[in-house]
């Protein structure tokens, strides 16, 4: 009888398609701007916060997670800190709340996924 190999499969890497979907969004987020997670869901046509925030978690290392935020403004809890170097160099706008914390100005720093108005030329 032949022996098995003690070797354990080759681990599969694919992100589903939907995870993709959501990366490619968070990469279009220009710097110094932000959308929350039911930001991303609409602009997909599906899913929800949840889903979004999911996808996050597992595989949004690579992208710039930290433009993909709560609704309210707070900071992502356990990055706090690397997502306020991130806000700081990009210029995010921020605002002081009531306890002293930095939260994101969503008013200001929201993004609607149009594109950017330039200088038109004529």
């Amino acid at each position: 009888m032949e022996r098995m190999s003690q070797q354990p499969p080759p681990e599969i890497h694919e992100i589903p398609e939907y995870a993709e979907r959501v990366l490619e969004v968070a990469e279009q987020i220009p710097p110094g701007r932000v959308m929350t997670y039911g930001d991303v869901a609409e602009w997909l046509g599906e899913g929800g916060p949840r889903q979004v925030g999911r996808a996050m978690a597992l595989y949004g290392g690579a992208v710039p997670w930290w433009r993909v935020v709560r609704s309210d403004g707070v900071l992502l809890p356990g990055h706090e800190r690397r997502a306020l170097e991130q806000y700081r160099v990009e210029a995010t706008p921020l605002r002081t709340a009531g306890d002293g914390s930095q939260r994101l100005d969503m008013r200001r720093a929201r993004w609607d996924g149009a594109p950017a108005e330039g200088p038109t030329h004529t």
